[in-house]
Formats: structure tokens, C-alpha cells, sequence
């Protein structure tokens, strides 16, 4: 270091600075400046993509939200729609019930007015048998002679089992 005291040369440090003022200069205007701009872009390109991402995030909630929100409605309404079939099916189901109700109480009230028809005529005819075979007793008993009491009713008794009521 002594060595650096004893040569120092006024000329040559005049020299250095002006050599280090022109490569000051030159550096700022070529190399400092683009290197300083380029820092500045890639640092707003950085804030930017950070505000993007910002920006894209609480969009990707918002979207999240919404997707929620649109999942509820649509489980409310499947929930809906399924309840008004449940109760449109319970609703023809009781219909139906109705309908056949009242249709086999028809069947059954008009099978018995034919039950009803069919028996009236049965009893008419047994009436109408009934009254001809009465009349063909009485005739035949008129027929006969009245001499005897005891012979009249062995021959009514004979009539009736002839008599067959089917």
C-alpha cells in the first residue's frame, strides 16, 4: 500500500476518471437505462400477473359459488318435481281405487237386480206350475166321482207325488 502512495501519478488519476466518467455515461445511456426499463416491464408484468391471478381467483370463487348456488336450486327443484309425481301417482292411484270401487259396486248392484229379475221369474213360474197343476188336480179330482171321501185323498195324494217341482 506504500508503494501505491509513493507512485500515485495526478495525470494518470485525472486520466482514470475521465475514463470511468465516459464509461459511467456510456453504461447510462446504453446498458443502465435498457437494463432499468427491461427491470421495470418484467416488475409490471409480474404485478400484473399477480393482479391477474387475483383477479382469476376470485372469479374461480365467484364460479364456485354460483356453481353451489345452481346445485342447491337444482336439488330443491328434482326435490320438487319429485314430490308432485309422488303425489300425482298417489292421486290416480286413489282414482283408480275410486273408479273400480264404483265400478264393482255397479257390477255388483246390477248382478243383483239380475239375481233379483231371475228370482221373480222363478217364483212366477213355480206360481204359474203351482196353479196349473192345481187346476189339473182340481179338474181331474172334479172329474172323478165324489163317492168316497178316503178316495179322493188317496188320489189327491197320488196327484202330489206325481207332482215334481224343479
Amino acid at each position: 500500500m506504500d508503494a501505491l502512495i509513493h507512485d500515485f501519478s495526478f495525470g494518470l488519476f485525472f486520466w482514470l476518471l475521465i475514463v470511468l466518467a465516459i464509461v459511467v455515461i456510456i453504461l447510462g445511456k446504453y446498458a443502465w437505462r435498457p437494463i432499468i426499463d427491461a427491470l421495470e416491464e418484467r416488475e409490471r408484468g409480474i404485478s400484473e400477473a399477480l393482479a391477474s391471478a387475483e383477479k382469476a381467483k376470485l372469479e374461480m370463487a365467484r364460479l364456485t359459488n354460483e356453481n353451489e348456488q345452481l346445485l342447491k336450486e337444482a336439488r330443491v327443484e328434482r326435490d320438487n318435481i319429485l314430490k308432485e309425481a309422488k303425489e300425482l301417482k298417489d292421486k290416480i292411484v286413489a282414482d283408480a281405487r275410486t273408479e273400480a270401487q264404483e265400478a264393482g259396486k255397479k257390477i255388483l248392484d246390477q248382478a243383483k237386480r239380475e239375481i233379483e229379475e231371475q228370482k221373480n221369474k222363478a217364483l212366477a213360474e213355480v206360481k204359474n206350475q203351482v196353479s196349473s197343476l192345481s187346476l189339473d188336480i182340481a179338474r181331474k179330482v172334479l172329474t172323478k166321482e165324489f163317492e168316497d171321501q178316503a178316495k179322493q185323498d188317496a188320489f189327491v195324494g197320488d196327484l202330489l207325488k206325481d207332482v215334481k217341482l224343479n
